[in-house]
């Protein structure tokens, strides 16, 4: 583990300030809009590569969630067919599919990993300078001890999602593509059988592909989620009191008790918030290309579509 007493390079300073989190147009999860403050913070320009992770790998042997093969007594009711490592894989389903069930496209591949993320065969090559995927939230936060960083607070993402652009949809404004122009890694067309690739893509793209947002950072919506350190809450739970005239600060998540999936009751795993959405958001389908947006991910599930990147706090 690194100690930093200065910014790690490769980061961007942000002041921190009262913000607008949330918003009121899109998905309940996300309401209501309300005013918070975050601690000035530095964060990552880009997610975090392949290049760099592989650094961090070879300096320390780590070896990902995804490389593991799971105990069933951990998961019950699990098949012992299906105690292999792997991660979950998107396939392009059959056009006849309807939106009903993400099972129809997302596939639990054997073999599948952040240096073969299509599985087994696949490769990396040429893909160094894309985020690293098949990620859990304990790899992104071994990665982040070992660099001297640490996780983003949901507050502290969002806050520098927005790039200083209060209020709007997005970093640039309300429109999506303003004028035909593509400013994210996002799927267009129908999803999940039509994609037009109008930004370039198929997957992932190289970081910093896209224009950076009034902050200097990159890839903030759309090419991967990214974990954040916080359970998954209503928007209204954590949110403690504070000498900001009311505002919150530095707010947290809830519990990790109150995130276990309600639908699983016998499975009682954690969930993390994600944030920014990726390449397999499209308009007709999870439209959470955007800095409010949040989902919950189980803390042990790794798929083709889920990165991060870090911050720093300077030691008080």
């Amino acid at each position: 583990m690194v100690m930093h007493t200065s910014p790690p390079e490769g980061m961007v300073f942000l002041s921190g300030g009262i913000f607008r989190m949330g918003s009121d147009r899109f998905y309940p999860e996300e309401r209501p809009v309300r005013k918070v403050h975050v601690d000035e913070f530095w964060i990552d320009a880009t997610p975090v590569t392949n290049r760099q992770f592989s650094i961090f790998v070879e300096a320390t042997g780590y070896k990902t969630f995804a490389e593991r093969a799971p105990d069933p007594e951990d998961y019950p009711g699990m098949p012992l067919e299906m105690a292999k490592a792997g991660s979950l894989v998107f396939v392009p389903p059959k056009p006849s599919v309807n939106l009903v069930s993400p099972a129809q496209w997302w596939i639990f591949r054997f073999g599948a990993w952040w240096r073969e993320p299509l599985g087994p065969g696949s490769s990396i090559e040429g893909l160094e300078d894309h985020p690293v995927v098949h990620i859990v939230y304990v790899d992104a936060e071994a990665y982040a001890s070992w660099a001297g960083k640490a996780l983003p607070t949901e507050a502290e993402w969002e806050y520098a999602a927005r790039g200083g652009n209060d209020g709007f949809d997005f970093a640039w404004g309300d429109c999506l593509a303003p004028d035909g122009r593509m400013l994210a890694n996002y799927w267009q067309g129908r999803f999940p059988v039509e994609n037009q690739l109008l930004d370039g893509w198929e997957r992932t793209s190289p970081v910093g592909t896209f224009p950076a947002n009034g902050y200097g950072l990159f890839d903030m919506i759309g090419n991967v989620w990214e974990w954040t350190a916080d359970w998954f809450a209503s928007p209204s739970a954590g949110l403690p009191p504070t000498a900001h005239c009311c505002v919150p600060s530095n707010p947290r998540g809830g519990r990790e008790e109150d995130s276990y999936d309600p639908d699983t009751p016998n499975l009682r795993i954690g969930r993390k918030v994600v944030k920014g959405g990726s390449h397999l958001c499209a308009p007709n389908y999870c439209q959470r290309y955007r800095p409010a947006a949040r989902i919950p991910q189980a803390d042990d599930t790794s798929t083709c579509h889920v990165g991060f990147r870090c911050v720093w706090r300077a030691p008080s």
